[in-house]
Parts: structure tokens; C-alpha cells; sequence
């Protein structure tokens, strides 16, 4: 096989530094591994924190749904603080990138702010993860809160400063009594965080049953892919993997899979945990969910279940998104073995 002149001197050029240990090459993704950094733990809050609100993906288009969210959330003891931006539209987005940007950055700057919930997720975060002040981010740290485009800031984050920031209910979720319970126990309470499906929940099922632990890492399955080949994707090596997803065709999880797979990330992880795909709509001529993990989540050979609590509906649970956690496919449960604040 020939080898073109570009491959091979970059090749040697990077071989000493591999072999000293100056570099770390990740083999299954071609390129260079992240450093890893020592976890940040935030601060525990409490029913009367002051929270700062912020979108940094879309807006909420309704005024009076905008209302409602702020009351409900002073109706749980919460004091708010709004982003200065947190009312902005700018087409999909919720204004402009760098004031969605400088909306985070300040939540995270302000001693008066105990933690920070995003309103919504949609889109956009992608656009402002380069924008981000992580020195302030790591020099700072509390409680960043919120799920699916929110993904893109809890992988971001993590990778660049070891903060935990967590994947949980964003201001307009449903705050029944599953989901709120789920955020006391870990973020004001203290709890290590156990996730067992509810009684009577049938909208799961096992893939390969098995016990594993590792690094638990995810979020949104087509936010995560759209951030494949940059630099705010954590290390995945013996990681558990969560994911889910909202409104997706069933042949697009299985490209999205497919492309995890090619990336090499599928090949690196322990453990796999889908929780639901909302409106994944199968429709004529398709394979069904189910086949898709059997073709491409099965052969790997690791724990894995679909169904845990981890959704675009209405009960959801939440998350320390970087903690060590380990997972009982069998079961259909998992755990985080450290407390996620101090």
C-alpha cells in the first residue's frame, strides 16, 4: 500500500512526541486525546438559591408561557435572576450568539447567583461553545442545569474546565413530583443518584444485559453528533454513554448511530444507556428502534438498556453529567457512586 508523502511526515513528525509521552494519540479517532482534568464538584443549593435564568439556545416564543415558567418557578422558593438577554429572539435563536454567550459568562461571574438554569433548549448552543470564558467558568464554579441543546455546554465544560454540571430539567420542563425529586436528591439534598425505571413503566426494554462502570457522559444524541470532530467532546475511553433524542425518523438513529460508530466512539465505551426517543416515528418500510440497537449497539458486546428516565417527556431525572457511575442492563438501573456537590 502506498503511503502519500503528506501521511508519512506527519507520521514521523509525530512519533517521537508519542513515544516520549508529550502527546497522547487516540488511535480509534485519529487525533490527539483530551488531557484529562480533575473534576469540579459545585456547590449544593437549596429551595431558596438564587438561580440565573438563561437561553442560550432558543427562545420562548410566548410571553405568557415565559410567565408561567417564572411563576412556577418562584411557586418551588426559588429567587430569579434574569440574563440580560434572556428574552432576546433572533430567528430560532434567542438572540444574538455573543449576548447568549455573555449571558452564561456573567450568571457564572456573579457571586450573587447560586446556580444557572437555562429556559429551554432548541438550538444554538453549538454556535456559542467557542465564545464560552471558561477560566471564569472553572474559577467559578456552581450548578448548570438544563437538557438537550444543553448538551452542547455540559460537554463543552466538562472537557475544558472538569466541572459537573448537570443534565436535568430546563425552566419550562414539567416539575411534577418524579422530576422535582430527581433534582432535590442530587442537587440540594446531596444523594448519590440511584435511577430506577417507575413502577409500570413499559417503554423499555434490554439490549445486552451486564454490569459495567465508567465516566457517565451524553446527552442529546443529535446535538452530541453535531459536535463530533471538534474539540468540546469529553474523553469516551470506559465511559458510560447516555443518550436520547426527540422527534428523529428512525432511518436518522440509526445514521446518527452510524455515525458514532465510524468516529470510534461506540468502540470506546463500557456501558450504553438510551432513555426515550420521543416521536421517533418508524413509519412504512423501516426498521424498528429495537433492530437498530440489535445492528449497531448489540455487537459491541457491553451492558446497554433503552428506556431509562431520560427524555423530552414529561418525567425526567437528573444527571452529574462526568461523575463515575455504574449501570445494571439486566436491571434496567443505574447509579453515581460519588455525591455531584460538596
Amino acid at each position: 500500500m502506498k503511503i502519500s508523502r503528506n501521511t508519512f511526515l506527519k507520521n514521523v513528525s509525530l512519533a517521537p512526541l508519542a513515544l516520549s509521552g508529550l502527546i497522547g494519540i487516540n488511535s480509534k479517532i485519529g487525533k490527539p486525546s483530551v488531557a484529562k482534568t480533575d473534576l469540579i464538584l459545585p456547590k449544593s443549593i437549596t429551595w431558596n438559591s438564587t438561580i440565573g435564568l438563561i437561553a442560550p439556545a432558543s427562545p420562548i416564543y410566548e410571553s405568557s408561557q415565559f410567565d408561567d415558567m417564572v411563576e412556577t418557578l418562584k411557586g418551588l422558593g426559588f429567587k430569579l435572576k434574569l440574563g440580560k438577554h434572556v428574552k432576546d429572539r433572533n430567528g430560532y435563536l434567542a438572540g444574538k450568539d455573543k449576548n447568549r454567550a455573555a449571558d452564561l459568562n456573567t450568571m457564572f461571574l456573579d457571586n450573587s447567583v447560586d446556580a444557572i438554569l437555562c429556559v429551554r433548549g432548541g438550538w444554538g448552543c453549538n454556535r456559542i461553545i467557542d465564545l464560552l470564558d471558561y477560566d471564569a467558568i472553572k474559577n467559578n464554579p456552581k450548578p448548570l442545569i438544563g437538557f438537550s441543546d444543553i448538551t452542547s455546554l455540559h460537554n463543552a465544560i466538562l472537557t475544558k474546565t472538569g466541572l459537573v454540571t448537570f443534565h436535568g430539567p430546563v425552566g419550562k420542563s414539567e416539575w411534577n413530583p418524579f422530576t422535582k425529586k430527581s433534582f432535590e436528591d442530587i442537587l440540594i439534598t446531596g444523594l448519590k443518584g440511584e435511577y430506577n425505571l417507575p413502577t409500570g413503566e413499559e417503554d423499555a426494554f434490554v439490549i445486552r444485559s451486564g454490569v459495567a462502570e465508567g465516566k457517565i457522559v451524553g446527552g442529546n444524541l443529535s446535538v452530541l453528533v453535531a459536535m463530533i470532530g471538534s474539540e468540546y467532546l469529553p474523553d469516551f475511553d470506559n465511559s458510560i454513554l447516555f443518550l436520547e433524542d426527540v422527534g428523529e425518523d428512525v432511518y436518522r438513529i440509526d445514521r446518527m448511530l452510524t455515525h458514532l460508530k465510524l468516529s470510534g466512539i461506540l468502540n470506546q465505551i463500557s456501558g450504553f444507556i438510551f432513555g426515550k426517543c420521543t416521536n421517533c416515528d418508524a413509519g412504512a418500510n423501516s426498521l424498528s428502534m429495537r433492530q437498530v440497537f440489535e445492528d449497531h449497539i448489540k455487537p459491541l458486546n457491553i451492558p446497554a438498556f433503552y428506556g431509562a428516565m431520560i427524555s423530552h417527556e414529561d418525567r425526567n431525572v437528573t444527571i452529574p453529567v462526568g461523575l463515575h457511575a455504574r449501570m445494571n442492563a439486566k436491571k434496567m438501573n443505574f447509579e453515581i457512586l460519588s455525591e455531584a456537590v460538596q
